[in-house]
């Protein structure tokens, strides 16, 4: 079996790093007080829960449930991307643009 089918320590701290760095990275695009704006505040809350919820099964050593759980948090971050809420800056490294 190669190293990559396992989920490893490792790649649990990549994968939450750059979802930390697109976090950080993304910005809003929406007006505040609009509809689509308050559709983001979810999907933001959405990203940042599932993150805190891999850093917790990181830290109770379950690495397949914080790999699932990061790869939803990035998931959401980069549909906020997809569908114009958030400004992904050009970076088809964080983000899958438009």
């Amino acid at each position: 079996m190669s190293d990559g089918n396992v989920v490893t320590v490792a790649k649990v701290e990549a994968y939450l790093d750059i979802t930390r760095r697109a976090r950080a990275k993304a910005t809003p695009l929406v007006e505040s007080g609009t509809t689509e704006a308050d559709h983001l505040a979810v999907m933001l809350r959405m990203a940042d829960d599932y993150a805190s919820d891999a850093a917790h099964f990181a830290r109770q050593g379950d690495l397949v449930r914080a790999f699932g759980a990061i790869n939803y948090a990035h998931a959401w971050i980069d549909a906020g991307v997809k569908i114009g809420y958030l400004d992904g800056h050009g970076d088809d490294v964080l983000f899958t643009l438009p």
